[in-house]
């Protein structure tokens, strides 16, 4: 029988190669770089930029900030659930799309 990890249990970081900033009002700013060959073709025949921002919404932004590779995401979870309250119901399976959508688009890695 294989022994599955609790997700609750995972301890992610905020990826070292990307670069981000919080703006006045506390949103999170990331700083994508628009890599690979399609990229270049649409940048210089269709005056894409080369990098991208991406605000994250308040939800979003406290999360972000709240990773440091030392919380799990059940602490992460406790510190929504203080701030937020029952806005942030369901809290766990929102939090577990959120923490995989991070990791998905390289914004986080698991430590």
């Amino acid at each position: 029988m294989k022994n599955k990890e609790n997700f609750l249990d995972r301890v992610y970081k905020i990826n070292d190669t990307i670069d981000w900033v919080e703006n006045e009002s506390g949103q999170v700013i990331v700083e994508m770089e628009n890599k690979g060959f399609t990229n270049r073709i649409a940048q210089r025949f269709f005056k894409k930029p080369a990098k991208s921002y991406i605000t994250l919404e308040g939800f979003g932004s406290f999360i972000f900030k709240c990773v440091d590779g030392q919380r799990s995401v059940y602490d992460i979870g406790l510190l929504v659930h203080d701030k937020y309250g029952d806005d942030a119901e369901p809290l766990y399976e929102r939090l577990s799309i959120y923490m995989k959508k991070l990791e998905q688009v390289g914004f986080v890695t698991r430590v």
